[in-house]
């Protein structure tokens, strides 16, 4: 495929999933879904909205330590104005896992005092995890709990079944498997979730991708860009239209294999290669911190 356009990514298991947390819904006080921080709208599930209905839920932007700090702050006071709670949270650092918990309670606390009225002092507060493949949720969690109780594997879909897990201060967390959409109808969405990782590689053509994230970084962050791959970028005329198709973005990654001397016989450039390190590093957050869009309503 040479395009994202109306991508499509519903294996079985993501099915069952979306039937496994309607039907426990019923069991949980809150739900915390885990978002990543630098595609904050694309990682969002629309149809987990649909799902949790009025349920109290808390939004984390997670690997917020790999995005641009200053869109961070743009979009938790988006949410804020959509009367949303959110924080952000890195797994790897642990910056703001534990402020978790202080989140969750003042965004229960009417609850959590009626349940003390009634002599439920005590009682556990349920929560479900939810969010879709790939931003940290198992990490999240381990994070939380102390100990490896959720499989860490960076690639989708490695979460299968429903597992309940016990935490601190008298919380219990019920977490769910990674799950997208049916279609992704906007076909960014598809290409950011490809960036990230969230849906497989084979999806997608990984010069292309590369490409087209090459050409975002020039738009946007052109200076981590020519700093990480020590090439300038000034010089590379515009597209026209998008019937240019990736002529900008493969010239950068032609530029970025030569630098790097990813070179095959006769001096040509291994340019798939080329593409493969662009997008590890830019998922490493190796080229710096950046965010790939910004506060927008989903309709």
């Amino acid at each position: 495929m040479s395009e994202a356009t109306h991508v499509q990514w519903f294996p079985g298991h993501m099915a069952k999933t979306r039937r496994i947390m309607a039907s426990n819904m019923k069991l949980v006080d809150a739900v915390v879904e885990i978002t990543d921080a630098r595609i904050p709208y694309s990682s969002r599930n629309p149809e987990i909205k649909k799902i949790v209905g009025a349920k109290p839920r808390l939004v984390l932007l997670n690997k917020a330590d790999s995005a641009d700090a200053n869109m961070t702050d743009r979009w938790i006071e988006y949410y804020k104005k959509q009367g949303v709670r959110a924080i952000a949270t890195d797994c790897r650092s642990g910056r703001n896992v534990n402020r978790f918990y202080s989140e969750l309670k003042e965004l229960l606390k009417e609850d959590i005092s009626r349940w003390e009225a009634k002599g439920m002092t005590g009682r556990p507060i349920r929560i479900m995890i939810v969010g879709i493949p790939n931003v940290g949720k198992s990490s999240f969690i381990n994070r939380l709990a102390g100990a490896k109780t959720a499989k860490v594997e960076d690639r989708p879909g490695v979460t299968r079944g429903k597992q309940w897990v016990s935490l601190d201060e008298g919380f219990e967390l019920l977490d769910m498997p990674g799950v997208l959409w049916p279609k992704f109808e906007d076909k960014l969405v598809g290409e950011r979730l490809a960036f990230t990782g969230a849906v497989k590689d084979r999806i997608l053509d990984t010069e292309f991708l590369a490409c087209r994230l090459l050409e975002f970084l020039k738009d946007n962050y052109n200076e981590l860009l020519e700093a990480r791959y020590g090439i300038t970028t000034g010089d590379i005329p515009p597209c026209d239209d998008e019937t240019a198709g990736c002529v900008v973005g493969y010239e950068i990654l032609e530029r970025i294999g030569r630098k790097r001397g990813f070179l095959v016989s006769g001096g040509e450039i291994n340019t798939e290669r080329a593409a493969n390190t662009v997008l590890d590093e830019y998922r490493s957050g190796k080229i710096g911190r950046m965010t790939l869009e910004q506060p927008r309503i989903r309709k």
